[in-house]
């Protein structure tokens, strides 16, 4: 029997969407299927271009209808869902991040578009979608990464109202075959923000040239320098200050894919280690007969189940977001850090166990070590979004706000604040509601209010022994914090799903016991830290916990575990 908790495509069954989405989804699985693991595995190691993989994806209009908002749509299915954009993030993720990074980058090169109101530009893309192009983000720079303060792509005024651009961009995904390329660039005319433009660029256009794909990847990541580009007004997107915001935005939005790209990685990556572990027979029986065998497994799973169940709460705040309601501000963040660094753990412990295994050609797992890596570093890196998460922590222990239930959020709808996000700036001044509910709806469950005493003691150690204002520039010791932060954050939002989906207490139970030990190790570092104070070391020392065991709960979710075991293996 599958597991409903981890996504099998041979039971899959997208029950809660609309029929053209749940078409749309199963015929994505369907197509990956059909041309089996060996034609995968084979594309990866030969780092072929997507060229048959766009080709359906043109065919079945899938871009076109899940990454065309209702106000440039031209069929009652196109719209931005993101609730079924996750979904395709899971299913790409699942069968390789080549084709999941395709699609990301196009949705990042569309952001500064769709928040525009140049009604020309937004008309192109929307014809560039449907005829299948796909789409890139020209923002970060070899030298200054992606310091947009710094930019070297220029915008020299052409005397007629438009502008010529010369300068390169670096690491920009599809930037050999976008139809449309967001670049963010700055005047020579104008000083400071005012002068920032983001315009339109076509990489077919002779004044594009497309240097070299900068990653020994099927994904092509590329170098590009604009020679004098010509810009007219049709390819402005936006200017000054608004296209600084548009940068930041359009991250917002296509920095919570990584969460789902990053679970769909580890649920085949499940599959292959559970089945080669429990039919591998050593010293005379089978290997997941081991005890530590038993718990790296449990651990994995657990920990994935708790991936999709922060990620799937998330998906409902991003849909409900709007100018009063910005908690999203730190539930994105969460994805792309927490999540992603979840990911890495799952493949690590799945591969202490399968060992060698998971250096064969002909496994999945293979590149599946090799692509969960890179999850936690796109988008900003896990430090950056750290120390992002931090600037929510006050606000979020200590001072909550009154807001409406937010159910969950599957119906078929636009999701337009995303492109109406407004100014970035004002984090500080984000509100959350009481993050205690969630806990204290499951205070029976024991690692669950074992985890509560340790989320009391955070908002202990921020009421008497913060960072002063010395320690706040020691970046070191508050990520320490940050880790402690995100873990309450990362508990209180799978509690929230926990109680929506009804899931076996069991399975929770199991994972809060890992919860138990990450922020006790946690506590420990920081207690090591140079710079912590006698306060901060005393109590990181008195937050540390010992999870409560329970055999018989272990043995129950282990049956899970052990159920994966042949449960889907991709047809050769």
């Amino acid at each position: 029997m599958a597991d409903p908790l981890l996504f099998n495509p041979r039971t899959y069954d997208p029950a809660q969407f609309d029929p053209e989405t749940r078409r749309l989804l199963r015929a994505t699985v369907d197509w990956f299927e059909d041309r089996g693991k060996r034609r995968l595995i084979e594309d990866y190691r030969s780092r072929a271009w997507l060229a048959d993989f766009l080709a359906f994806a043109a065919k079945e209009g899938l871009f076109a209808t899940f990454l065309t908002p209702a106000s440039a749509a031209g069929h009652k299915d196109q719209r931005w869902d993101t609730a079924r954009i996750a979904a395709l993030n899971e299913i790409f993720g699942f069968y390789g991040l080549d084709y999941w990074y395709a699609w990301q980058v196009t949705i990042l090169g569309l952001g500064p578009v769709w928040q525009s109101d140049n009604t020309a530009a937004r008309t192109r893309a929307a014809e560039l979608l449907t005829q299948g192009e796909v789409f890139a983000f020209g923002l970060s720079e070899k030298t200054h990464g992606a310091d947009i303060y710094s930019t070297d792509m220029l915008l020299t005024p052409d005397g007629n109202g438009g502008f010529t651009a010369t300068g390169s961009k670096y690491y920009i995904g599809n930037g050999n075959a976008a139809g449309l390329v967001s670049v963010f660039g700055r005047r020579t005319d104008i000083e400071g923000p005012d002068g920032y433009v983001f315009f339109a660029a076509d990489s077919r256009h002779p004044a594009y040239h497309l240097v070299k794909n900068v990653v020994d990847s099927s994904k092509y990541v590329s170098e590009f320098r604009l020679e004098d580009y010509p810009v007219g007004q049709d390819d402005v997107l936006h200017t000054g200050r608004a296209a600084f915001d548009a940068a930041l935005n359009t991250v917002n939005v296509g920095k919570f894919n990584l969460c789902t790209a990053s679970i769909g990685i580890c649920e085949h990556a499940m599959y292959e280690a559970v089945t080669h572990a429990h039919n591998r027979i050593l010293y005379g029986r089978p290997v997941t007969a081991f005890p530590h065998v038993r718990r790296e497994l449990a651990d994995a799973y657990v920990r994935l189940v708790g991936m999709k169940l922060f990620s799937d709460r998330a998906v409902d705040y991003f849909r409900s977001a709007s100018p009063d309601d910005r908690r999203y501000l730190l539930f994105n963040p969460m994805t792309k850090m927490k999540v992603t660094t979840e990911g890495e753990k799952v493949i690590d412990l799945m591969w202490d166990v399968i060992a060698a295994k998971g250096f064969e050609k002909d496994t999945y797992f293979a590149q599946a070590a090799v692509e969960i890596r890179g999850l936690p570093k796109l988008e900003g890196t896990v430090h950056v979004n750290l120390a992002l998460i931090l600037k929510f922590m006050r606000n979020h222990l200590l001072n909550p706000a009154e807001f409406a239930p937010v159910p969950i959020r599957l119906e078929a709808a636009d999701d337009t604040f995303l492109f109406e996000q407004g100014p970035a700036r004002g984090l500080g001044s984000v509100r959350f509601h009481d993050w205690r509910p969630a806990y204290d709806a499951y205070a029976d469950v024991p690692n669950v209010a074992r985890f509560r005493e340790q989320a009391d003691a955070l908002c202990e150690f921020v009421t008497t022994a913060a960072p002063d204002e010395e320690q706040s520039r020691d970046l070191d010791l508050l990520l320490a914090v940050g880790q402690l932060f995100a873990l309450v954050v990362h508990g209180q939002l799978i509690l929230e799903q926990a109680r929506l989906t009804d899931l076996d207490e069991d399975v929770l139970d199991e994972l809060f016991s890992v919860l138990v030990r990450d922020f006790s190790a946690f506590a420990v570092e920081l207690h090591g830290k140079d710079s912590a104070t006698v306060d901060q070391q005393r109590w990181a020392l008195s937050a540390v916990r010992r999870p409560v065991v329970d055999e018989a709960r272990s043995g129950r979710v282990w049956e899970r575990v052990e159920a994966l075991s042949g449960a889907y293996e991709m047809a050769p």
